[in-house]
């Protein structure tokens, strides 16, 4: 008898790779890897978190009520068109799981986030990965990219790993090239920082009136909330219901729905973590330009510089760690040479600018 075999789509993924952790001989690293936010998260987030702890026993709520109802006042939506999940990451995989078959294509930009092939991948797709110009989506050959077997399409705007922005006429124009049948999901894990810039939006107003567009957002970068896993996705009420299908029970957890309704309702709190980050973009692009970098220009709380080479760029993250400095090398995403650096508050900016003398 042969052992079991997995689908084939399966072993063409790479599994996913996440930013570095720990550095040797540094009990507590500064991490400028992984994008988290340097404030932490709400006092009353955390709080909230706590108040939950006498009911571990319990399964959470399955359908997520007040948060949706939460999300829903915040944002002016419908609730029974919002979907939970454990990060955004699990809103991509049931997408995928959802619009996907064997012999379909899913389309992404050339440096996407790493999370939408594997999700397309699992659900026996291939995926077509489309060169950007300069480091930004590029609409004419995203357009040209889509054929008869497209049926899904997936762009971040703030992108990730690069920072870089589109207009959201851009986004607007791809959209309206697109045959009804194919889903555009609109990736907005980094919206809050690049609101006021250009004529950004996040696509949630595109997400209400159009029947194949999935828009999502996440409690991991603003609200500091990466470890309970709490993303949501908004789209017509036939998608929603076809994800809510296949979400399996109980994704969120009590202590996740609870905190974030805390984060949600803490503006303060939001309003300080994003002035950090507008204040510290510009002085971490200096930085990097100092020690002989080419910064992407960014709108999303991290800044991506290219070295001169892949040898560069890997010195200079073994360099950063020997001095306690977690950045993110990007080769995984097929940039060799480009290093991603959270912005930092104060206290770690100066720490980088000395490591980086």
């Amino acid at each position: 008898m042969s052992d079991p075999v997995p689908k084939r789509s399966i072993l063409e993924i790479k599994p996913y790779v996440p930013g570095k952790a720990a550095a040797a001989g540094f009990v507590a690293p500064i991490k400028l890897s992984a994008n988290e936010n340097v404030l932490g998260c709400s006092p009353a987030a955390r709080a909230a978190f706590l108040a939950t702890a006498d009911g571990l026993h319990f399964y959470p709520d399955s359908k997520a009520f007040a948060l949706r109802e939460a999300l829903a006042a915040k944002h002016d939506l419908e609730p029974a068109r919002i979907v939970l999940g454990a990060g955004s990451d699990e809103i991509f995989s049931l997408v995928c799981q959802a619009y996907l078959s064997p012999g379909d294509t899913m389309v992404q930009p050339q440096f996407a986030f790493a999370a939408w092939a594997i999700a397309a991948r699992a659900a026996g797709a291939d995926v077509i990965s489309v060169p950007e110009r300069d480091y930004h989506v590029d609409v004419d050959a995203t357009i040209e990219a889509v054929d008869a077997r497209t049926r899904v399409v997936f762009v971040a705007n703030p992108a990730n790993p690069t920072g870089t922005v589109v207009p959201f006429s851009e986004i607007r124009r791809l959209h309206a090239a697109l045959p009804d049948h194919v889903v555009l999901v609109l990736d907005a894990a980094y919206a809050e920082f690049a609101e006021g810039e250009g004529d950004y939006e996040d696509g949630l107003r595109l997400a209400r009136s159009s029947p194949n567009v999935v828009l999502t957002r996440t409690f991991s970068k603003l609200h500091g909330l990466a470890s309970l896993r709490v993303g949501w996705g908004y789209a017509s009420a036939e998608i929603v219901d076809v994800l809510n299908r296949i979400r399996l029970p109980f994704n969120t957890s009590t202590m996740g729905q609870a905190a974030a309704i805390a984060a949600l309702n803490d503006d303060g709190f939001a309003a300080r973590s994003l002035a950090l980050v507008r204040e510290g973009r510009p002085v971490l692009e200096r930085l990097l330009r100092d020690a002989g970098l080419v910064t992407l220009p960014s709108a999303a709380n991290f800044v991506t510089a290219l070295a001169p080479n892949a040898d560069a760029a890997s010195a200079l993250d073994r360099k950063l760690a020997a001095r306690g400095i977690l950045v993110r090398t990007l080769a995984n995403y097929d940039m060799p040479a480009a290093i991603r650096v959270t912005i930092g508050d104060d206290a770690q900016m100066r720490a980088l600018e000395e490591a980086l003398a």
